[in-house]
């Protein structure tokens, strides 16, 4: 199936997009900073950090006393050469999960979470969807060739690959780190913040806000490489709390597609 225009997509699948998000367990964190003691999720375990359901979040919706999202064609934060580079390897899947296109030697793929998508789902990719586009929104269908909860990733077989530049993988981390995402099934925003930890398989930030929707996306370090797949939050209104996602490393080495040699830098 090749990538054509979004206007001109006319299927039932296409209205997935104007649909219903499902609630994906996901929260945001704030602005407010606290101190690293205030993170008591930090470093759990990876079967504690399992998606909640929505009768498990009531009231986690939003961390913090704001969410700061910036559409992905006006920010101008601290990551704008790393959503220069990395932006148009972002995608919408099925108008309520992100993922991300990466390198692999296997050949590109797109990486989001397990809980997203099942084995041997058809889902429907949305690229450059975005405020103020840079170029043509795109549509294509792909395969779920692989589908985990623990942990939680899917890569999905494209049928027709966009003219982007896919992410590449990494283990290295930094003080700050980046989500390109679709909140809420929006256009592409990004949203910044501060590395907390790594362990148990898991990656944590604060700061660093998401709703439903951004479930799957990238968290980049500042030279653009992915780190992980956010997957989960635990979060509370003043902030306190961390979001997560499962590691680089955790999903290669689950992963019979991918290889050690994907990620570039440990």
């Amino acid at each position: 199936m090749a990538l054509r225009p979004l206007e001109s997509f006319m299927s039932p699948r296409g209205r997935i997009l104007a649909g219903t998000f499902l609630l994906l367990g996901l929260t945001a964190c704030g602005k407010e900073k606290v101190p690293a003691d205030s993170h008591p999720a930090v470093c759990e375990s990876p079967t504690a950090s399992r998606v909640r359901q929505p009768s498990e979040v009531s009231g986690l919706t939003q961390c913090g006393p704001i969410a700061d999202f910036t559409p992905i064609n006006s920010y101008q934060g601290e990551f704008a050469d790393v959503a220069q580079t990395a932006e148009d390897a972002v995608v919408l899947i099925d108008g309520r999960c992100t993922g991300t296109l990466i390198e692999a030697s296997a050949g590109p793929v797109v990486v989001t979470a397990g809980h997203c998508v099942a084995l041997g789902d058809r889902p429907l990719l949305v690229f450059n969807f975005e405020d103020q586009p840079d170029g043509d929104t795109l549509i294509t269908e792909g395969t779920v060739i692989e589908q985990s909860l623990e942990p939680d990733y899917a890569l999905i077989q494209l049928d027709a690959i966009p003219k982007v530049t896919p992410v590449l993988l990494t283990a290295v981390p930094g003080e700050r780190l980046a989500i390109i995402q679709h909140p809420r099934g929006k256009p592409k925003v990004i949203a910044e913040g501060e590395y907390l930890d790594a362990c148990n398989s898991l990656v944590y930030y604060a700061d660093l806000d998401t709703l439903v929707g951004s479930s799957g996306a990238g968290v980049l370090n500042r030279q653009g490489q992915l780190l992980g797949i956010h997957t989960d939050g635990d979060c509370d209104e003043t902030g306190r709390g961390a979001n997560r996602g499962w590691t680089t490393e955790a999903i290669v080495a689950a992963s019979p597609y991918l290889v050690d040699a994907d990620i570039v830098a440990r």
